[in-house]
């Protein structure tokens, strides 16, 4: 049986304390094969040990990318390995950090590394609580909107790294911080396409602090769950039929059949419609296209920030003609929002696909999951 959410965040808790207790060891001992694994279903990036010295490489920084990016990473006072001119140098473990996206926030929470974050691109994303404590205590500094940050402060921090992210070779903002002698580390957990390999990129995260044991120990608790309640559906003779996404305008986005959230509808025991287009992307359809293939669909799954049925047919009175609406049968990922109204699923949900799963699991297959709560997901009325 899969675990329960509060039972599993207490499993965590104790793991962390337990990593992050190994972790205080006067001197850095490289972990081997036995003590971690990296990665196991990450693409994205690959690390190499040299001695107490960890070579890191993100494999694809972004859509289309030809080559990747060369990170070392050296312990303090250690001597820096011979190595090419175009890899950045990082000294660890780091004292603290910048991020510019809220996925990177629960990385941090869950080796026990919240108190290094100092800046964000408008901390009011920001729905951990604990963060929100830091912010609230004036510790984590606001830079402003994301593509435009205040650089003037950012640099008066002095940051040890920003970790950053971008869709293309051209880094925009990312290349300015760099000229102001701020090492910038692409973190590219959006791009994978398996559910576990974005929540992987916790590993990542935790080359920086040393952490491998601790962040490695949360992920195989993750897994397992995962594992254990995809193999719930095994057992499943039918499979509802899924509709997701919403209008834009004109246009009607929903995830595509190769897509991170198609996956972890394939995987919950969904007849997603659209899981035979090959694209990883997503797919911007017309309103006739989808209500054509769409309109008898048993489920309709990720409905934007849409809080009511009511809500959705003032927006679009189009939409009260989907089977699933007349039936009630409407699924928000936004029930959990933090204090400045930030979305929960999307800061947690790339670490957590196991919860998400097992929301998915409970809305297809009720039965197997009798004693579950959806922790993302709400049934609209």
């Amino acid at each position: 049986m899969s675990m329960s959410p509060k039972s599993i965040l207490c499993v965590l808790f104790i793991s962390l304390l337990i990593g992050c207790s190994k972790s205080k060891k006067e001197t850095y001992v490289s972990p081997t094969s036995k003590d971690v694994s990296y990665p196991k279903y990450a693409e994205g990036f690959s690390v190499r040990y040299e001695g107490s010295s960890k070579f890191v490489e993100v494999r694809y920084p972004y859509p289309g990318a030809i080559h990747g990016y060369n990170y070392l990473l050296v312990q303090k006072g250690d001597p820096i390995p011979a190595h090419p001119k175009e890899t950045i140098v990082i000294t660890i473990p780091i004292d603290n950090l910048v991020c510019t996206s809220t996925t990177h926030i629960p990385l941090l929470d869950y080796i026990g590394e919240t108190d290094k974050l100092i800046g964000f691109p408008t901390t009011d994303y920001i729905s951990s609580v604990k963060m929100r404590r830091r912010i609230d205590a004036g510790k984590v500094v606001d830079l402003g909107v994301d593509k435009v940050m205040n650089l003037e402060m950012l640099f008066s921090l002095k940051p040890s790294m920003l970790m950053g992210y971008t869709m293309n070779s051209d880094l925009g903002q990312l290349k300015k911080i760099k000229e102001l002698g701020v090492p910038v580390i692409i973190n590219a957990e959006y791009l994978e396409k398996h559910p576990l390999g974005r929540a992987e990129w916790i590993k990542f995260m935790a080359l920086f602090f040393n952490k491998e044991e601790a962040a490695d120990s949360v992920f195989q608790i993750i897994e397992n769950n995962y594992l254990t309640t995809h193999e719930l559906v095994n057992s499943i003779s039918s499979m509802p039929t899924v509709l997701s996404g919403i209008l834009y305008g004109d246009t009607w986005f929903l995830p595509a059949g190769q897509n991170y959230a198609a996956r972890l509808l394939k995987d919950a025991g969904c007849n997603y419609l659209w899981s035979d287009s090959e694209s990883n992307d997503y797919l911007e359809l017309s309103f006739e296209s989808v209500y054509g293939k769409a309109k008898d669909a048993q489920l309709w799954i990720g409905v934007g920030a849409y809080q009511s049925l009511s809500e959705i047919n003032a927006a679009e009175p189009r939409y009260a003609k989907f089977k699933p609406f007349k039936e009630s049968m409407v699924y928000s990922n936004n029930v959990r929002q933090g204090a400045k109204g930030g979305s929960e699923f999307l800061e947690l949900g790339y670490l957590r696909p196991d919860l998400i799963l097992m929301d998915l699991v409970k809305i297809a297959h009720p039965e197997l999951l009798p004693d579950h709560q959806l922790y993302f997901h709400q049934r609209l009325k």
